[in-house]
């Protein structure tokens, strides 16, 4: 596989060390106190599934009028590998989209056989072409290009959200070596949330927002699971905002100028090392809408509303070839449904809490979430919890 070349590697190196830096930058959602229910995993990510690794890539350069081709730039990509880097083979997995003017690529063949292999690619409208391209140039030299090794990478999924407000998104600037890059450095551990990765020029609510992930821990009979969200999240109007119930988006707008309501996108990635079918799987998809309806969104017209979720336990062949699983009972769902549904809801909070104001093309600016001033609302709503001692 082709490296980067020096200036693209050092510049690379450059976000990546700004990437971790902008998710300390604030308080989690609930370490600062918000009340979520259900109990997470130790890094409160998708990450806290056994074996999935995440890796970003963050564009941030330029600044004042648009120049198409040119910039300002603020865009970039995350990658989700199912299994890690090194795993060679599929996964089940179901989609569901509740509005779908949005893209997904590779979602025919997982509506069809249930299954994917590789990463789940996010980034900005502009760049989904390319990004898909450059997912199989990776993984043919990584295979040699032998045909019979590269046949179950041709095609990847690869999902956006548009970052038109902030970011010359069709300058296509996310380049190959970029996304190389994010699939490099994918690795187990704590998640950067934000305007990073994928999500650096996108705005939910009417703030800045962009990635955010939470997980939940599920005990069903003696076993333990864990199901984990990540949302790359571009939606919704600021009336519409709400945390731990409370309206915090009307309430909000009326201390400053909204800028104008927006439809946008979401994309939710949900997975879990509880073995499940790719129909219990698209059934957990579809719990994503009830995470995003819990924040405030309803999908218009004009929302990319798209969601895939995923298991990481695969079938064991038999010597005559087939294969076997022991899978959770379709009418024991519940637990793994509401967890989906609590982690969507956290992650797209946490989106939204690790952001912070943004100047994109000509000069626009997206404030970040006044995250003090919704502290105090949920106070005085009685909604207010103590400040976990965790990062979580």
């Amino acid at each position: 596989m082709a490296q980067p070349r020096a200036t693209t590697a050092m510049f690379l190196a450059l976000v990546l060390v700004a990437t971790t830096a902008v998710a300390a930058d604030r308080l989690r959602a609930r370490t600062a106190g918000v009340p979520f229910d259900g109990e997470p995993g130790p890094l409160n990510a998708i990450t806290d599934v056994p074996g999935v690794e995440v890796g970003q890539v963050t564009l941030i350069e330029g600044s004042g009028a648009l120049r198409p081709g040119k910039g300002p730039v603020r865009t970039g990509v995350t990658a989700i590998f199912p299994k890690g880097k090194s795993y060679p083979g599929f996964v089940h997995a179901g989609t569901f989209v509740a509005n779908g003017t949005g893209e997904m690529t590779g979602r025919a063949l997982i509506d069809e056989i249930g299954e994917f292999s590789g990463p789940v690619v996010l980034t900005g409208s502009g760049s989904v072409g390319l990004a898909r391209d450059a997912v199989q140039a990776w993984y043919a030299g990584k295979t040699g290009g032998d045909p019979e090794s590269t046949f179950q990478y041709t095609l990847p999924v690869v999902a956006e959200t548009f970052d038109g407000g902030l970011n010359d998104t069709f300058g296509q600037h996310v380049t190959r070596d970029h996304v190389f890059a994010a699939l490099d450095t994918a690795r187990p551990g704590p998640v950067a949330e934000g305007s990073v990765g994928g999500g650096t020029g996108m705005v939910t609510h009417g703030y800045k927002a962009g990635i955010g992930t939470s997980s939940r821990r599920v005990k069903m009979g003696g076993a333990t699971y864990t199901v984990g969200v990540l949302v790359q999240a571009n939606y919704g109007g600021r009336d519409q905002l709400t945390i731990a119930g409370v309206p915090v988006g009307r309430l909000l707008g009326q201390r400053a100028e909204p800028p104008p309501t927006k439809e946008g996108s979401i994309i939710v990635v949900v997975a879990t090392d509880a073995p499940l079918l790719p129909h219990q799987l698209r059934r957990m998809a579809l719990r994503a809408t009830h995470g995003m309806a819990r924040v405030g969104g309803m999908s218009g017209t004009t929302s990319g509303d798209i969601f895939l979720a995923f298991s990481t336990v695969r079938p064991e062949e038999t010597p005559d070839g087939l294969l076997q699983i022991r899978f959770v009972d379709s009418f024991s769902l519940n637990p793994l449904l509401a967890a989906t549904v609590l982690a969507t809801e956290e992650s797209i909070v946490n989106s939204l809490f690790a952001a912070t104001s943004m100047r994109g093309i000509n000069d626009r600016l997206v404030e970040g979430l006044p995250a003090q001033d919704v502290l105090l609302l949920l106070e005085k709503a009685g909604r207010l919890q103590s400040r976990t001692p965790s990062g979580r």
